[in-house]
């Protein structure tokens, strides 16, 4: 990790964090009106930046609930494209298929017409190696794609659904897990206790700059693909990952202190899970929330600690 980019992820989590929670019309509405209770925000962040990333979640080829949509996307792409006319990449490397059929199947290559956007296969792209942790807790390194490494401005824009591994997937984990270079994705999980460590501690080297959750629709049960639609129909962004995930775990049911990479970035500093400490704007939280069923196997996953 490179110190500016600690520099960045401290003075970030030196300021109050702030999370704004609408309630959504649609994929696209919904994301474009979270993003508007913090656009000046947003606009003074991005402001200078040349290389701009985003990261969909496309953990399935075929299955629509389970990827980001693409009008949460178009929408994330018609505010920031006021404030920076920086080179926008929209990468992502799918676990089972090739990029270019999800592109196709999710109707993302439409935004090539529409936007002056690049798609990048992260799966084949060039890589670095960060250090994580085996399933002994001894070092063992994995390569994440340098498109995502060396972007000036990360974007992570997920949905909120359960996992089979770590409780619950979103913004952090849709960064971190899925930046990995192919085969990585599923070496990276070395039992409950490694991969929450894992995702936490190469967290630093691939922090989004801003998060976005399109709540419109999340997942529940078997998750993160095979699992049931729940009409939640909200969306939250948010300069402060962890705090974002920390509030839509809440929402969703889970304890985010029993999620253990958010545990794990609340106690190091990086950012700030406790919900006692972080500002929601526009819906409280307890207002829009929906307890969803957990994945089968939640109680195993709860033996991080």
């Amino acid at each position: 990790m490179s110190q500016r980019g600690d520099e960045r992820i401290m003075n970030r989590a030196a300021r109050k964090p702030v999370v704004a929670l609408i309630r959504s019309p649609g994929h696209y509405g919904g994301v474009r009106d979270a993003l508007k209770l913090i656009e000046e925000e947003v606009a003074k962040d991005i402001k200078g930046k040349r290389r701009i990333f985003i990261k969909p979640n496309f953990v399935s080829t075929s299955r629509q609930l389970a990827v980001t949509h693409v009008d949460a996307v178009r929408a994330i792409l018609d505010v920031i494209s006021k404030y920076s006319p920086g080179k926008i990449i929209i990468g992502e490397g799918p676990p089972d298929g090739s990029l270019t059929e999800a592109l196709s199947n999710f109707g993302y290559l439409k935004l090539e017409e529409e936007y002056d956007v690049d798609f990048v296969d992260l799966n084949h792209d060039g890589y670095v190696e960060v250090e994580g942790f085996d399933s002994s807790l001894r070092p063992l390194k994995f390569r994440f794609s340098k498109s995502v490494v060396n972007s000036d401005y990360r974007i992570s824009v997920a949905k909120p659904k359960t996992h089979d591994a770590v409780i619950v997937t979103l913004s952090v984990k849709n960064m971190v897990v899925g930046s990995l270079i192919e085969h990585d994705k599923s070496k990276i999980h070395q039992g409950t206790k490694a991969i929450n460590l894992n995702i936490a501690k190469i967290y630093r080297a691939v922090a989004p700059n801003l998060s976005i959750l399109d709540g419109f629709e999340g997942m529940e049960g078997v998750g993160p693909v095979s699992g049931n639609p729940v009409n939640l129909r909200i969306a939250a962004a948010s300069l402060h990952p962890v705090s974002l995930d920390a509030v839509m775990s809440e929402i969703m049911g889970f304890n985010p202190l029993d999620i253990g990479y958010l545990y794990y970035l609340n106690i190091w500093g990086i950012d700030t899970a406790d919900l006692n400490q972080i500002e929601v704007i526009g819906f409280p939280p307890d207002e829009v929330a929906r307890k969803f069923e957990p994945h089968p196997s939640y109680q195993e996953q709860l033996k991080w600690r």
